[in-house]
């Protein structure tokens, strides 16, 4: 099992922060690879259970994935499961520690199905990637960079 995450430390309030990560519709102003999610089966908001479609990009690839909120505590966790709950591919979680003015929040992922060496084939063809978890790596950092600068920006218009 594969395993990876990245933090940085942001100057606003940890239910603000918790507020703009869980709106999974937002996914598409911070990601190098997530393009857009919207809730799906009538699920209007982050809460266990929920369901969202996540529409990716990558290189010349396209896909989309059906994802389940399987944390949703405002302030302190928010995670999900590509695939769903009881069957993950991937589990991505979002960890957020108030420190003074400030959050340290952390994004990890989990390859819980594996890749094998035919995914690893089609995934170098197709986005250009050799090491997908170094990649899913980088990616959270470009990721986390941009929530970083947006909900900075925000807390000094609110």
């Amino acid at each position: 099992m594969s395993t990876g995450e990245a933090s940085v430390i942001v100057r606003t309030g940890a239910d603000r922060l918790w507020a703009m990560v869980a709106d999974v519709t937002r996914i598409g102003e911070w990601s190098p690879e997530a393009v857009q999610a919207e809730w799906i089966d009538g699920a209007t908001g982050p809460a266990v259970g929920a369901r969202f479609k996540g529409h990716n990009r990558r290189g010349r690839a396209k896909w989309t994935t059906v994802c389940e909120v399987i944390e949703a505590e405002p302030g302190r966790r928010f995670g999900f499961a590509v695939g769903g709950a009881a069957k993950p591919e991937t589990i991505w979680r979002y960890r957020f520690e108030p420190s003074g003015d400030a959050v340290e929040v952390t994004e990890s992922f989990e390859l819980v199905k594996p890749l094998g060496f035919l995914s690893r084939l089609v995934t170098r063809v197709t986005t250009g990637v050799k090491d997908r978890e170094a990649d899913l790596v980088d990616g959270m950092r470009t990721t986390l960079a941009a929530i970083k600068e947006a909900a900075e920006a925000e807390a000094l218009k609110a």
